[in-house]
């Protein structure tokens, strides 16, 4: 008999997975970043601008994400 704990952490894993290959899965942003969030108008880290296609500062940024997730 598998115990329930073991299940979850199976299945826990499994979601795991799956979020991680869909977050893979989505296109990335891809040319130049903008200097300023287009947002808030902060500068936005050269590292971050080195990624690539960045147009906001990552505050800005989580709360264009959760605004598109609804």
């Amino acid at each position: 008999m598998v115990c329930p704990f073991d299940r979850a952490q199976a299945l826990e894993l499994r979601q795991r997975e799956q979020a991680i290959k869909a977050q893979l899965a989505r296109k990335r942003p891809s040319g130049p970043s903008r200097t300023h969030c287009e947002d808030c108008e902060n500068a936005i880290p050269a590292a971050r601008q080195a990624l690539g296609g960045i147009l906001r500062c990552v505050p800005c940024q989580t709360i264009y994400e959760k605004e598109v997730q609804r």
